[in-house]
C-alpha cells in the first residue's frame, strides 16, 4: 500500500510521479470536456491531493483497527463518508476558487455525481485490497508465529534429548570407575582424568551447534578410550575416515549414542575379543557414518530399550524432517547402524 511504497528506495519520488500522472489525467479529461487548462488545472490541484488524503487516511484507520465481524458495517461506511467528505469539501474551495466562472461552476454541480461515484468506487477498491492485504498479513504473521513455536519445541526436544544422553552415559561410567577404584586405581584415575575432559568438551558445545567431522571424531576417540578402560582387552573400535569428510559438519555428539550402543551389546554376552567398526564417508550428498559390531541375536540384553537409536533417529527427524536417513542392517553375527547426513554446505 502507500505506507509499503514510501519505505521502497525512492518511494516519495515514485508517489509524487502518481500523484502527478493523477493530476494530468484529471486535468486532461477536464479539457475534454470543454474546461479551460488553468481551471482544469487548479480542479486537479484540489481534488487530487484530497483524493490522496483520504487515502492516507483509510489505510491508517484500517491498519490500527480492524473490524471485527460485528463491526464489519465499517468496512463500507468509512470509504463512504470520507468519499462524501472529500466530494463535498473540494467542491466548496472550487466554488470559493472559482466563483466569477459560472460555466465551469455549473459543470462542477452538475458532475457532482459521476464524481462522487467515482471517489467511492476508488476509496472501495482500495479498502478492498487493505481487507485482502490485511488477511494476507495476518496469516503470514500466523504462519511465522507457528514456524517460530514449532521451532522453539524442536529446539527444546533436541535440548532434552542432549540432556538425557549426558547422565546416560555419565552413569555407566561412574559405575565402571567404582568397580575400578579397589582392584585398579591407576586406571580408575585414568578414567576419571578422560571423563573429565570428554564431559568439559560437551559442556562447551552449544545444545544444537554443529562441528566439523574432526572435531566430533576426536571426542568420539577420547570416548573410546574412556570405554576400553571399562572393557579392557576385550575391545577394539577401528576408524576409518577418509579426508575429505574431516571439514564437514555434522550435529555435535550424534554419532555417540551410536557407538555406545554398538559398544555395549557388542561386549554385551561376549568373552572373547570384540571388533567395532566404525568408518565415515562420502557418498553423493551425504556424509554416511557406518558402525558395525559383532551380534548375537540370542544373547541380545531384554533390559536394553534402545534409548540411543532412537534419539538419533528423533533428532534426525527434527533436524531434516525425515525418517529415512538411519538404517539398521542384521545378519546372523553382525549389526551395522547406516546414517546418512545432508550435507548442507
Amino acid at each position: 500500500m502507500v505506507s509499503r511504497l514510501l519505505k521502497t528506495p525512492y518511494g516519495w519520488l515514485r508517489l509524487i510521479l502518481i500523484l502527478a500522472s493523477l493530476a494530468a489525467l484529471n486535468t486532461f479529461l477536464l479539457v475534454t470536456y470543454g474546461v479551460e487548462f488553468s481551471v482544469s488545472f487548479v480542479d486537479s490541484l484540489v481534488f487530487v491531493p484530497l483524493i490522496f488524503s483520504g487515502v492516507m487516511l483509510l489505510e491508517n484507520i484500517f491498519r490500527f483497527y480492524q473490524p471485527k465481524k460485528a463491526n464489519s458495517w465499517l468496512w463500507v461506511a468509512v470509504p463512504l463518508v470520507l468519499g462524501g467528505m472529500v466530494v463535498f469539501f473540494g467542491g466548496m474551495a472550487l466554488e470559493r476558487l472559482m466563483k466569477e466562472k459560472t460555466d465551469y461552476l455549473v459543470f462542477l454541480h452538475d458532475g457532482r455525481l459521476v464524481r462522487g461515484v467515482f471517489v467511492l468506487l476508488l476509496f472501495g477498491a482500495y479498502t478492498g485490497l487493505l481487507i485482502i492485504g490485511g488477511l494476507l498479513e495476518d496469516q503470514l504473521e500466523a504462519r511465522k508465529r507457528a514456524e517460530m513455536i514449532d521451532k522453539l519445541s524442536k529446539e527444546a526436544e533436541l535440548y532434552h534429548l542432549r540432556q538425557q544422553l549426558q547422565p546416560h552415559f555419565l552413569f555407566n561410567s561412574l559405575n565402571s570407575i567404582s568397580a575400578l577404584v579397589k582392584r585398579q586405581p591407576d586406571k580408575a584415575r585414568e578414567m576419571v582424568l578422560q571423563l573429565s575432559e570428554f564431559l568439559r568438551g560437551t559442556i562447551r558445545k552449544n545444545q544444537l551447534e554443529w562441528v566439523s567431522v574432526k572435531e566430533e571424531v576426536k571426542a568420539l576417540r577420547l570416548f573410546t578410550e574412556i570405554e576400553m578402560v571399562r572393557f579392557g582387552h576385550r575391545l577394539e573400535v577401528d576408524f576409518t575416515v577418509s579426508e575429505e569428510v574431516e571439514t564437514l559438519t555434522l550435529p555435535s555428539l550424534l554419532i555417540q549414542p551410536l557407538l555406545e550402543n554398538a559398544v555395549k551389546h557388542g561386549v554385551y554376552g561376549r568373552t572373547d575379543e570384540v571388533f567395532v567398526k566404525l568408518a565415515i564417508t562420502k557418498l553423493g550428498r551425504y556424509l554416511n557414518i557406518m558402525i558395525s559390531n559383532p551380534y548375537d541375536p540370542e544373547a541380545v540384553n531384554s533390559n536394553g530399550k534402545g534409548f540411543g537409536l532412537e534419539s538419533v533417529k528423533r533428532r534426525m527427524y527434527l533436524l531434516f524432517g525425515r525418517h529415512d536417513l538411519l538404517r539398521v542392517d542384521k545378519t546372523a553375527s553382525l549389526y551395522t547402524v547406516n546414517l546418512s547426513i545432508p550435507i548442507t554446505e
